[in-house]
């Protein structure tokens, strides 16, 4: 599936311009199940031998990206990664930016999971850190050596976002007022959610990035699929939902394409004056 511009609301007559940066969501928009799918590779491969920059922005936490994705930061495929909801910013020669949370951010996060009962953990650039252990976070991490349990991990470290993770689809914290706090909930599966600042976002670390290399927000593209694509979405010039994207995202994309297993990346790139 594939459908054009929906402003256009006809096929585009000429190629549109290729953007200045491309910014690529991980999961379920580049990779399924943890891993690059081989064609998204070969372009982001094909695309780094131009002058476009190719970013990751992803909620994922530093600690736990990918290994796939970290050995194309390293080969210089890709220009730099944006992790943990736009809280860090990072490339091969260090630090762009970085927002980690207050004590009293923290504080508060732990105070409203401890209410709601809930397993969380806080996220740092080296660690993930749980406030406890059941079963599967226990096989989980057994073969993840920067997951550790620490529910005080928070207290002498940095850290930059909360997850949790509800007891099923109905429990999701829905009486919090978070913005109180000054805090949100973002949700990335039925299951699970990020607790972030509340002007914490995708965008702020594209707004980073952008500022790093010195171009505008509008001459970028963004890939995404998730509800933490939002914001990224209402500041890139060109953004482009997945064909399985949550159907709130579509809503707010220029563009909508197929998902991964249909190429959906390279549709939109063969629209551009260079295609993958």
């Amino acid at each position: 599936m594939f459908i054009v511009d929906k402003a256009a609301k006809a096929s585009m007559p000429h190629k549109l311009p290729m953007p200045k940066v491309i910014f690529f969501d991980i999961d379920d928009t580049l990779s399924r199940n943890g891993i690059i799918a081989a064609h998204n590779k070969a372009t982001l491969e094909a695309l780094a031998q131009t002058d476009i920059k190719l970013v990751i922005s992803t909620g994922r936490s530093k600690a736990i990206l990918p290994a796939d994705i970290l050995a194309l930061l390293e080969a210089e495929v890709l220009d730099a990664i944006i992790c943990m909801n736009g809280q860090y910013s990072f490339d091969n020669q260090g630090l762009i930016s970085h927002y980690p949370l207050s004590a009293e951010q923290a504080d508060k996060i732990v105070q409203l999971c401890k209410t709601s009962e809930l397993i969380h953990k806080f996220d740092s650039a080296t660690h993930i850190a749980w406030s406890g252990e059941n079963g599967r976070l226990r096989e989980f991490n057994a073969k993840t050596p920067n997951s550790i349990v620490d529910p005080l991990y928070y207290l002498s470290n940095p850290v930059y976002q909360c997850s949790v993770f509800f007891n099923n689809q109905f429990d999701k914290m829905q009486d919090i007022d978070f913005a109180r706090d000054d805090l949100k909930l973002v949700h990335w599966h039925q299951i699970g959610a990020d607790i972030l600042p509340a002007n914490a976002s995708k965008a702020r670390g594209i707004l980073d990035v952008c500022d790093y290399y010195g171009v505008n927000a509008n001459e970028c593209m963004a890939f995404g699929d998730g509800m933490n694509d939002l914001e990224m979405f209402d500041l890139v010039g060109y953004a482009v939902a997945m064909g399985d994207a949550q159907p709130a995202l579509i809503e707010r994309a220029d563009f909508v394409t197929g998902t991964i297993e249909e190429h959906g990346i390279q549709k939109v790139l063969e629209q551009f004056k260079v295609a993958s």
